[in-house]
């Protein structure tokens, strides 16, 4: 069984990946400082304060999260990470998304060869409904399918 969810596309983009969830803030620095600066090819998630994916790789997961938090460093993060192809497959908010996220999400889209198509305001029942592990499909409208 699968349930549909409509948000508003911040970088376009179709993708289908395996979700990965977090119900807590995700603080962009802390988790990819790891896998920036010392090579963590799995891209594992360093932030110890979120119990949801800590230690979980990143890299090629529908990154499905309530917001951002953390530094004004987080735009330059998820740049740098999408420049060095260590990005989720997409990153999917149940909240509209912070301004420093969504320019260095825009600007990846832009000025690297990377894909990592954003999706926000899908709302609450969104994260409530969606598990790890489920497939998660993004079409060009910002309609996400999760099954």
């Amino acid at each position: 069984m699968s349930k549909s969810f409509k948000g508003r596309v911040v970088t376009p983009g179709r993708v289908k990946a395996e979700a990965l969830v977090s119900h807590g803030g995700f603080n962009t620095l802390a988790s990819f400082q790891m896998a920036l600066m010392f090579g963590d090819k799995q891209v594992k998630c360093g932030d110890q304060n979120n119990s949801d994916i800590y230690k979980k790789p990143m890299i090629g997961k529908a990154l499905c999260l309530p917001e951002t938090i953390g530094s004004t460093t987080g735009g330059m993060v998820l740049y740098a990470a999408c420049a060095l192809s260590k990005q989720p497959a997409c990153m999917l908010f149940s909240k509209p998304i912070d301004s420093l996220a969504a320019s260095g999400a825009i600007l990846a889209a832009n000025w690297t060869n990377a894909s990592m198509p954003v999706v926000d305001m899908l709302g609450d029942e969104f994260l409530d409904y969606v598990k790890d592990g489920m497939t998660v499909s993004i079409g060009d409208d910002g309609l996400v399918t999760v099954e």
